[in-house]
């Protein structure tokens, strides 16, 4: 038996993982709570097996945070990430804290239920892409990985100079990375770009 703890603050979203989960007898919710910054109080009692984080969940406390932390205390406590966001970064962050797989509730093709199986048979779930999303004219498909480390530099207020610092370049690298990010969106500055970026909940910084 699989005892599995759900970090969700939805409580519509709980109740559909529970029906899921109880279509198969090999795993058991042994609880479900709202904020991930409790998540290490329940993995004390040693009775968890796999845990289902969302990545935004109540308080505005981060499960990729709490994640990392528990990986760290508990290794053998398997981990499925959880977000209906498109943000960019989660992906290559749920892995560097090393999360076990990952699950897009509203973009992914691959049922909860088949990651949770695969996860517990040693199984790393991931998507092979990330979704996406409209910005301007362009997908966010079209950005690279570093025009996104620029773009969310921006989304918390960083200057030419403090991108350049931050991302070891120089500061013609990052006026040439954003003068690029501008072409291809068809925006006219940077603070539209910001605005629509965060909207669409691509670039999240404090997670």
């Amino acid at each position: 038996m699989t005892n599995v703890l759900i970090v969700e603050d939805s409580k519509l979203t709980r109740d559909l993982i529970e029906r899921r989960l109880s279509e198969d007898m090999s795993f058991k919710v042994y609880t479900t709570i709202e904020n991930a910054a409790n998540a290490e109080i329940v993995c004390m009692g040693g009775k968890v097996d796999l845990i289902l984080m969302d990545i935004c969940t109540a308080d505005d406390e981060s499960g990729l945070k709490a994640a990392k932390k528990i990986k760290s205390l508990y290794p053998h406590i398997k981990i499925i990430m959880m977000t209906s966001m498109p943000e960019h970064s989660f992906i290559a962050k749920a892995a560097e804290y090393g999360c076990d797989s990952f699950w897009y509730k509203e973009y992914g093709n691959v049922d909860l239920l088949e990651i949770c199986r695969r996860t517990m048979r040693g199984e790393q779930v991931y998507p092979k892409k990330r979704p996406s999303i409209r910005i301007g004219l362009a997908e966010s498909s079209d950005f690279t990985d570093r025009e996104f480390q620029v773009i969310s530099e921006l989304a918390v207020g960083s200057t030419y100079v403090e991108i350049a610092q931050h991302l070891n370049v120089s500061e013609n690298t990052v006026k040439y990375h954003v003068k690029n990010i501008m072409s291809k969106s068809g925006l006219k500055n940077t603070v539209q770009l910001v605005a629509e970026v965060v909207e669409k909940r691509l670039v999240l910084p404090r997670y």
